[in-house]
């Protein structure tokens, strides 16, 4: 039996048969706390009468189903997430009525009760295959149609779809029916209902097509925090910059962006209902990496509208191109539409070391990756189809030009809008405008996995002078190809304590050895950097000499792209245990002083935690944090007040301390005896610090946590509580955390990934030993039971903390035991194998005398 999947061969089959026309969808929310009525009349057409199909539904049970005005049995025709249709006549209609459940794993029609108010929030997730959950649907993204929804629900109610909300009728006391007009054709998974008594702003923008509304939703209990100006602000940017480049006007009649509590992801690209996860409206000061993430996030979506939902892919397999495009065109839109200006260096800082991670891992696959059915869908949001297929669609730019690219994506739009295409659609109009065949790029970069590495190779003459300069290629993982690269080489030298570039040079890369001819003769600089601007798609490596002064020198780059650029090449190097983690630590912290760019401060006390917690060898860990968490301290108080680096540094210096620290500094900055000049302790900031306080196993008399959530009794409260109760250095707290996060199937997605954090914090090994073979053993169990959300967020339970030779042992045993578990399973412990063996060979590495 299929169960819940669906193959792309009978996604085919059932597309070259019928063509579907319109859905109204009639949804009653106030039947109960558990369950709702969906009742769904489908037109249809069917190019060969006579013949069977099926469609799709998830629910607990269906009352009726009437095909062309002839009654189905529910018990013979529905079963296994399929309404079989039998004996389709040319023209078809459908009724469907059926009982549908909410979810609370962010999948589906998810529901949410806020505990400041108990008020109901609901909104729908249904990429990849959840629209099924509320309606019966011909579920994949091919069979569009037109969607026109009515709901009946609390009439205290905002309701919210894709096309402009009607006004409410009266049905009963406290109750209204809303019905909305039908959107233009459309694919399922881009439908949306998200219904509450949300809290909105309004507004509207001046569009091609004329004015169009926008609104700006959160919970009630939220509206304090948001900062909706902004929001509007930055959605008005890309509203401009997307019209101007795709030179197509906004396709839909409204634009509402809801952020939408216990979400499983950034963001969706519904068609003029986009849902944000409302971590993004901020109850306290953030980095300002969080708020440049949430620009991005925004005009990602918003992308989307033009190229996702205008346009939409034909099956899932060119799910890549749909995100990669988004994330392309979002960074180029914040760099140059925006305060974000340095938006490519996040790019290079954030998502390409995404790519190059997922890229690196067993698991890695083509960016067009071969979807068979929708099981294979879910395990392709990674760092591939967005991050790795974002790099290579910049890297195309680069190859056929900027102003060509755009040519190709305005006929592209003109031609196909409100179809379905694939890649060589797009490649054909790309090809056109730029003159060049695509076709062997298309192979060699989407076709196929991993990534290269570039290496300089310089020699100088007894002048000093360059005599040899060449660039090397060697493939670090996946396919045995080395692939062409379009990119500059930049030389910098040493003026005072700063680089300064004084060349660039352009070279195509191709094959194992390519000359850099503009390097000879010339005197030989302080630093020769591969892929200066960040234009091409490869791990890079610095000659001797460069290493040697970005090392002595690690604020030396003023720019910030190159400096991101040699700090990814230096902690790449740590990664792959060709530097001692315990000679990038010192480089890091010096880096870290006086580091203004946002994400890069982030990124690089990610990695000093990394270091201590994965890469040193554990017998030079003591030492080594001792002398990061007293160094983290003396800069967040000499920090400016008030400031960015003064709020990640502190917060940095917290979660690092361990059992045996002495606690008063925390203390006395959580009861006020103790202040840093211009040191928000908000309720953020509050929780930083309580969960360190339990992570130590500080919290004095009393329970710390427990009076926390008194003072902050609402959703987020209770996942930080959550989390820091997990952190506590105590047996007890990880069985409690195991039992809630694993074993409790009611628990919600968000409060699973909070324990998963604060369950991996242990200093001490022995606490999370026994959940070695605790994982292993249950995690196939996991997988067939759960929905797919929330078997990802229980895989945050492994044992990451105790990366070492036991756990690789343990887990390579059970990749070795079980060769035909199903392949999410076998996917998500391989992922994490991989990640340990990395571990185990930096440890080895750092044990080695430099």
């Amino acid at each position: 039996m299929p169960g819940t999947n669906l193959t792309r061969e009978e996604a085919q089959d059932r597309a070259a048969k019928i063509a579907t026309t319109r859905y109204a969808v009639d949804l009653d929310l106030t039947t109960s706390a558990e369950t709702f009525r969906s009742v769904t009349t489908v037109r249809f057409t069917c190019s060969a009468p006579g013949t069977d199909t099926f469609i799709d539904l998830i629910a607990p049970s269906v009352e009726t189903i009437t095909l062309n005005g002839e009654s189905l049995d529910p018990a013979t025709h529905f079963a296994d997430s399929r309404i079989v249709l039998p004996g389709l006549a040319a023209d078809n209609e459908l009724v469907v009525d059926a009982t549908c459940v909410y979810m609370n794993t962010g999948e589906g029609l998810h529901r949410f009760v806020d505990p400041v108010d108990d008020e109901v929030y609901l909104y729908t997730q249904f990429e990849v295959p959840d629209s099924r959950r509320i309606m019966a649907v011909f579920e994949q993204p091919d069979l569009k149609a037109e969607f026109s929804f009515t709901v009946t629900a609390p009439d205290h109610w905002q309701v919210v779809s894709n096309a402009i909300t009607p006004e409410a009728e009266p049905v009963r006391e406290g109750v209204a029916r809303w019905a909305f007009p039908a959107t233009g054709r459309i694919s399922s998974y881009i439908t949306a209902l998200v219904a509450g008594p949300y809290a909105v702003v309004r507004d509207s923008v001046t569009t091609r097509a004329g004015e169009i509304p926008l609104g700006v939703f959160c919970r009630t209990s939220m509206l304090e925090h948001l900062d909706a100006q902004n929001i509007i602000d930055c959605t008005k940017a890309g509203f401009a910059f997307f019209e101007e480049m795709f030179d197509t006007a906004y396709p839909f009649t409204k634009y509402d962006q809801l952020f939408t509590p216990e979400y499983n992801m950034g963001a969706m690209e519904n068609v003029g209902c986009v849902t944000i996860n409302e971590l993004y409206v901020f109850r306290g000061k953030v980095p300002d990496a969080m708020v440049e993430r949430r620009a991005l996030t925004i005009l990602h979506e918003l992308a989307h509208m033009w190229f996702g939902d205008l346009v939409t892919m034909k099956w899932w397999n060119d799910l890549w191109l749909n995100e990669s495009f988004a994330e392309w065109a979002s960074t180029t839109c914040q760099a140059e539409a925006t305060e974000w200006v340095t938006a490519w260096t996040t790019f290079c800082t954030h998502e390409k070391a995404w790519a190059y991670r997922q890229d690196q891992l067993s698991s890695t696959h083509p960016i067009v990756a071969d979807i068979g059915d929708l099981h294979d869908v879910e395990t392709n949001f990674d760092g591939i189809t967005y991050a790795k297929g974002a790099s290579v669609l910049k890297q195309l730019v680069a190859y056929v030009g900027r102003d060509q690219f755009v040519a190709g994506l305005r006929t592209y739009f003109a031609k196909h809008a409100w179809g379905n295409t694939t890649l060589d659609d797009l490649l054909d109009e790309l090809e056109v405008a730029s003159g060049r065949d695509l076709r062997a790029w298309s192979t060699k970069w989407l076709e196929t996995a991993g990534v290269n590495v570039l290496r300089p190779v310089l020699a100088t003459d007894d002048r000093g002078l360059i005599s040899e300069a060449a660039i090397e290629q060697t493939v670090a993982s996946g396919d045995d190809l080395l692939r062409p690269h379009k990119l500059k080489v930049g030389s910098f030298v040493l003026e005072g304590d700063s680089f300064r570039r004084i060349a660039s040079y352009e070279v195509d890369v191709d094959g194992a050895r390519t000359e850099v001819p503009g390097l000879i003769g010339t005197a030989a600089p302080d630093v020769v950097l591969v892929n200066d601007e960040d234009l091409a798609y490869a791990k890079i490596r610095l000659d001797e000499r460069s290493l040697a002064a970005v090392l002595a020198h690690p604020r030396g780059f003023t720019d910030t792209l190159p400096h991101s650029l040699v700090i990814a090449a230096l902690w790449d190097m740590t990664r792959d245990a060709e530097m001692r983690a315990s000679d990038y630590l010192p480089f890091a912290l010096a880096a870290i002083e006086g580091e203004r760019d946002s994400t890069l401060l982030r990124t690089l006390l990610a990695q000093v935690s990394t270091c201590l917690t994965h890469y040193l060898a554990p017998e030079h860990r003591p030492a080594a944090r001792a002398e990061v968490v007293a160094r983290l301290r003396a800069l967040a108080e000499g920090a400016p007040g008030g400031s960015d680096s003064q709020l990640q540094l502190l917060s940095g210096y917290a979660s690092l301390l361990a059992p045996g620290d002495d606690p008063a500094y925390l203390r006395g900055l959580l009861d006020g005896s103790t202040t840093l000049d211009g040191l928000a302790v908000d309720t953020d900031m509050r929780w930083t610090l309580v969960t360190a306080l339990a992570a130590i196993g500080a919290e004095g008399e009393g329970d710390l946590v427990a009076a926390e959530l008194d003072r902050d009794d609402t959703s987020n409260g209770r996942e930080r509580a959550a989390r820091a109760r997990a952190a506590r250095p105590t047996a007890e707290a990880k069985a409690a955390a195991w039992a809630e996060g694993v074993e409790n199937a009611s628990t919600p997605n968000t409060v699973i990934d909070a324990l998963a954090v604060g369950f991996n914090k242990a200093d001490d090994p022995a606490l999370l030993l026994p959940y070695i073979a605790k994982f292993l053993d249950g995690v196939m169990d996991v997988m067939a039971t759960r929905t797919f959300a929330i078997a990802e967020a229980i895989n945050g339970f492994y044992p990451s903390g105790l990366a070492g030779p036991e756990l690789l042992e343990a887990t390579n045993a059970w990749l070795d035991t079980h060769p035909d578990a199903p392949a999410p399973a076998r996917r998500t412990i391989a992922e994490n194998r991989d990640g340990v063996a990395r571990a185990v060979a930096a440890q080895e590495r750092d044990r080695k005398e430099a």
